[in-house]
């Protein structure tokens, strides 16, 4: 009789067997292949990096033009194991052209990066060995799903402390919808919303960790003066110029979430090549804006933007490959819940009806390495990605 392994089992297959343990983690990383895609490398490195793969036993796609230069300069994807990886970047070391250091240096940061975490402006941090989920508070009349509309304040402070008591790790304040169509609120009532409300939250539930979810610095400077702990800008610091500034002198985790134009015209914006690689590009651009001042990965968080000048087929795709995402480095935040293009798959269920669609979505975050999902029903995702993390990994029960 002979078995097919999934690559979750083996280590306790390993175990089991009674290898000696210094041998694991040796073949643990024989045991998967691992695609990496290299964007816009000069012709001549992809087709020394497909020689150099092949020898290495792994290998390397590239353009049907590539062995004759037709381009100045492509994309690849390399199919290997950490132990193909290993003997390619002492190869890379000898080879100082066509940008081979660049590449070495970016194979390295993928491959060596560290479970991410994030730093709090008063120090805390959220680490992320298993994955967080973040509550969603809309005190706004018209978000798209109803039930998570709250708007008197009492209200607000028992739903909050409910998401508490059931697991959420952060409570997300907004005070103006982002729905696909919505007009924007003045700021002025956007900050009525929201400040009395973090004021309130932070008085009832002092340790909680809350982020503000708005685009404007002013909104988010007085959320930060009432207590908030994260900046949740859908624009990635794009609709306000004054943000890259607050997010600096404040030091407080930027999420930076991938939109094109604004919630009133992006689905007029949902033309890609490939959004994966179009989305991740974005993020990183904009993480360097930030880190040019000096601010590290453990202040800023992506999120690919579901359901933001995207269709559904594209939406599909980044949630399908959020791995692209979770292998940059930084912590990844999935924000599908109850959105339109689950009930477009479901056979157009209204928002109500759009649960065991989310709790699909989040588990499928587990799969990718995401580190945070935000959600509307926080017992019930909580839930079901704890199962599957027991199942993937029976070490964090």
């Amino acid at each position: 009789m002979i078995l097919k392994l999934e690559p979750q089992t083996l280590a306790n297959e390993f175990s089991q067997l009674g290898i000696h343990p210094a041998s694991e983690a040796i073949f643990l990383h024989k045991s998967e292949i691992v695609p990496l895609k290299i964007l816009n490398i000069r012709t001549p490195a992809a087709n020394i990096i497909k020689q150099e793969m092949l020898a290495c036993g792994g290998d390397c796609a590239i353009p049907a033009g590539c062995v004759v230069c037709a381009e100045e300069r492509v994309d690849v994807i390399l199919l290997g194991t950490y132990k193909h990886y290993a003997r390619l970047l002492e190869k890379l070391t000898q080879m100082p052209y066509f940008g081979m250091a660049e590449i070495k240096r970016e194979l390295t940061a993928i491959l060596d990066a560290p479970i991410p975490q994030t730093i709090l402006a008063d120090g805390r941090t959220l680490n992320y060995d298993k994955m967080l989920v973040m509550g969603i508070l809309n005190i706004t009349p018209d978000s798209f799903y109803a039930g998570s509309r709250v708007s008197q304040l009492e209200q607000v402070v028992e739903r909050a402390g409910e998401m508490l008591r059931q697991g959420a790790s952060v409570l997300d304040i907004g005070g103006e919808s982002t729905r696909p169509g919505s007009d924007a609120v003045a700021a002025e009532e956007e900050q009525k919303r929201v400040v009395p409300v973090i004021k309130a939250l932070k008085e009832r539930y002092p340790a909680s960790v809350i982020s503000i979810d708005t685009y404007r610095a002013s909104t988010a400077e007085a959320a930060l003066a009432a207590g908030a702990d994260i900046i949740n800008d859908v624009t990635a610091m794009e609709g306000d110029a004054a943000m890259s500034d607050l997010v600096v002198d404040s030091k407080a985790p930027v999420i930076l979430m991938h939109m094109r134009g604004t919630p009133k015209n992006m689905q007029q914006n949902c033309e890609y090549k490939n959004v994966v690689t179009e989305v991740a590009a974005y993020l990183l651009q904009r993480a360097n804006v930030l880190e040019k001042r000096g601010v590290t990965k453990e202040k800023i968080i992506f999120d690919p933007g579901i359901g933001f000048a995207k269709n559904i087929e594209q939406n599909l795709q980044l949630i399908k490959g959020l791995k692209s995402l979770t292998g940059l480095g930084y912590p990844v935040l999935l924000a599908a819940s109850r959105k339109s293009t689950i009930g477009s798959v479901l056979g157009g269920v209204p928002a109500e009806e759009r649960l065991e669609g989310t709790i699909a979505a989040s588990c499928q975050a587990v799969y990718a390495g995401a580190q945070m999902v935000r959600v509307h029903d926080v017992q019930e995702n909580l839930r079901a990605i704890r199962m599957l993390e027991a199942i993937l990994c029976p070490s964090h029960i």
